[in-house]
């Protein structure tokens, strides 16, 4: 009974239309034989006009401006009502940085349009609420390299240092409840382990996300795994370099090469230093003797210190050793220039590298002599509350 002030037809699927009526904005997957809502967060505005722009749908409202409904592949692959778990095939994501704005935020209340997902889209369907969902991003050899669950923790966002808690994108759990649900990979490694927040200060309200700590993934296929009541449905994803650049690959595997080895190296460390710290609790609640002093001046050797992993002043490091700290404050550093962008690594850069893997090779053997050490003192549990050593 309204009318329909547009309608239109995507090239790509038969079958798919979009109609803008009066109120919101419809689409049929069947030529028209049935018609159901897309407004999704869209006020109830006259859509006078449609653009069907390659994966987007463009709406021309009256008086409110231009809305963006970004990838519609899930509509193209729906064939009548939905009756199963689906996990939809993804469209092809683009390697793109997204943030070039290097100035400082607008206001909150200055009008401004919302950017589309930043990273790979993933859409899924669910019948009926799941107990537990998991969705797993596994390279071309199968290895996992991100997996979400609905079960990791999302806290709301907290002040963190001189960034407010309004700046913040909140963390996304996956859905677990009944209908579609969409959630974006970043398409990058899970963040290094001991990384901090650190936020741009080009910042978008509710919805700027920390500066990456890990490496972009390389442009190639990969397979998206959902898990959802102890079923697994799996789809190919094609993740594509931005096409304004024009490094080879050959180089921009260079770079993933020298940033993994970085990345792998911070996480082997930040292992070896929560042993360290693990010892230096069960050191406390030993008797003093001379050997648990020996161990002790080893442990502020290797890891730094710390006042709180140590009541005694602890010796400074030897000048021709780096502790587990600071070596892993550089590897970090390196690992930044290697990623800031999207070029071949520089010489110097490159040499860099070799450097911090020697250091890392080195710290890897006084950490071993330490930790046999520290095994064979046979050293008590460490006192209530403390962190403890777990077998190996």
């Amino acid at each position: 009974g309204g009318t329909t002030h547009a309608g239109r037809r995507v090239p790509k699927h038969r079958g798919l239309l979009f109609a803008g009526r009066e109120t919101q904005v419809w689409f049929s997957t069947d030529d028209g034989d049935s018609w159901q809502s897309l407004r999704q967060n869209m006020p109830a505005s006259s859509i006078r006009d449609l653009v069907v722009h390659d994966d987007d749908v463009i709406a021309a409202t009256h008086g409110r401006g231009f809305w963006i409904l970004d990838d519609i592949e899930p509509l193209r692959q729906i064939r009548g009502r939905i009756a199963e778990t689906t996990l939809f095939k993804p469209q092809r994501a683009v390697r793109i940085r997204w943030n070039k704005n290097t100035d400082t935020p607008l206001p909150p209340d200055e009008p401004m349009g919302q950017n589309p997902p930043d990273g790979a889209v993933i859409d899924y369907y669910l019948p009926t609420a799941a107990g537990t969902v998991t969705l797993e991003i596994r390279d071309a050899a199968g290895a996992v390299i991100r997996r979400y669950a609905s079960t990791d923790p999302a806290p709301a966002p907290k002040d963190e240092g001189n960034i407010p808690w309004w700046w913040i994108r909140p963390l996304k759990s996956l859905s677990t409840t009944t209908g579609m649900h969409r959630f974006t990979w970043d398409m990058h490694y899970p963040p290094a382990p001991g990384s901090r927040n650190a936020y741009p200060i080009a910042a978008t309200p509710h919805d700027t996300a920390p500066a990456p700590t890990s490496p972009w993934v390389m442009p190639g296929t990969y397979t998206v795994a959902l898990i959802a009541n102890g079923k697994t449905y799996t789809q190919p994803l094609m993740v594509e370099m931005d096409p304004r650049v024009k490094t080879s690959a050959a180089d921009l595997q260079q770079q993933f090469a020298l940033s993994k080895e970085m990345y792998d190296d911070i996480a082997q460390l930040e292992e070896i230093s929560d042993r360290v710290r693990a010892f230096r609790a069960q050191m406390r609640a030993a008797t003093a003797s001379a050997g648990i002093s020996a161990l002790r001046k080893q442990a502020s050797e290797l890891a730094g210190a710390s006042a709180e992993e140590d009541d005694e002043a602890p010796p400074a490091a030897a000048p021709d050793h780096e502790t587990l700290s600071s070596l892993t404050q550089s590897l970090r550093a390196v690992l930044r220039l290697l990623q800031e962008s999207d070029e071949a690594p520089t010489t110097q850069v490159a040499a860099a590298v070799e450097d911090r893997r020697r250091a890392v090779a080195e710290i890897l053997g006084r950490a071993q002599t330490f930790e046999t050490a520290a095994r064979a003192a046979k050293l008590p549990p460490a006192a209530k509350g403390a962190s403890a050593i777990k077998p190996q």
